[in-house]
């Protein structure tokens, strides 16, 4: 009888610890979240530290997070400076030895990654110019199918037992992204070489992707805000080249682009780079599916 209990109680045991072996992610944005939970599934806990809406260089660095990098087992980051202004301070804070840089926990999506505008030389004259480059990748979805596959490996290595579930979700990802694209690239197709303006420089790689110039920003430079001054060459610039779009982010101040908008005839487009930021963008899928709507909504009149 106390054998039986004993088996019992050791069965049990093991049952609760397989029902708690989730993989607990913690990733920096939230694009990297919303692409972990399609490769993770049912097979991970994902918290995301900064917030949809949030401007990604200015993250407040709360307690809270040094709690969940703590009992986390992967860190999912950009890794191309984007997060340098707060990240690091809590991942000393939280002595997680899983995710030290080259630790199987430590994801960085910007590995492999081919990144753009990388400055010759590097000067505070500048503005918040990134050493190793446009850190802004993700709204590529080519890109987006790297980082993708990426995640499903480090998901693998670190739970092996899980590995073939990670495997078809990330192949079942990259479908999706590759079936899009022919749709996403039709409905942008008329407006190739058109140029855009944007409030700030993070729109290189969408716009490489489907062939855009973005090349006009209400920011004189990367997070310097705009002055009356710049802004007059603004609008200058937009008139001279018949620019119809004005993309802006929640983080950015709408107004200043309304105010470019009114004296130029140009659309304001609310965008962002994160799903959730925007009404019906809960995957990364429709997130690209409403920037390319409104887009296309903007640029047709």
């Amino acid at each position: 009888m106390k054998l039986s209990i004993t088996i019992l109680l050791t069965t049990l045991a093991a049952c609760t610890g397989t029902a708690r072996a989730k993989l607990n992610v913690v990733t920096t944005l939230a694009d990297y979240a919303a692409i972990a939970r399609e490769i993770g599934g049912d097979h991970v806990e994902i918290t995301s530290m900064a917030k949809p809406t949030e401007d990604p260089h200015f993250v407040d660095a709360r307690p809270s997070f040094v709690v969940k990098l703590r009992a986390a087992d992967i860190l999912i980051e950009g890794g191309a400076e984007l997060e340098v202004g707060w990240l690091p301070p809590l991942l000393q804070t939280a002595r997680n030895s899983k995710l030290e840089t080259g630790a199987v926990g430590r994801v960085q999506a910007s590995e492999g990654i081919r990144l753009l505008d990388v400055p010759a030389t590097l000067s505070r004259a500048a503005g918040d110019v990134h050493a190793s480059g446009n850190p802004h990748f993700m709204i590529d979805p080519i890109i987006a199918k790297a980082v993708a596959a990426h995640i499903a490996r480090a998901f693998a290595t670190a739970d092996p037992a899980n590995a073939a579930s990670y495997v078809t979700n990330e192949k079942k990802f990259e479908s999706t992204i590759d079936a899009k694209l022919q749709e996403w690239g039709k409905a942008l197709l008329p407006f190739r070489g058109q140029h855009l303006a944007a409030y700030h420089d993070d729109w290189l790689y969408f716009a490489r992707r489907f062939g855009f110039e973005v090349d006009v920003f209400l920011e004189p430079k990367p997070g310097v805000p705009p002055s009356p001054k710049h802004l007059a060459e603004v609008i200058g610039q937009i008139k001279s080249v018949h620019i119809k779009a004005i993309l802006v982010e929640p983080f950015h101040n709408r107004k200043i682009a309304e105010k470019v908008a009114s004296s130029t005839g140009a659309h304001v487009v609310d965008g962002a780079q994160y799903p959730e930021a925007l009404p019906n963008t809960a995957t990364y899928v429709q997130l690209i599916d409403v920037l390319v709507a409104r887009l296309t909504t903007a640029l047709k009149n």
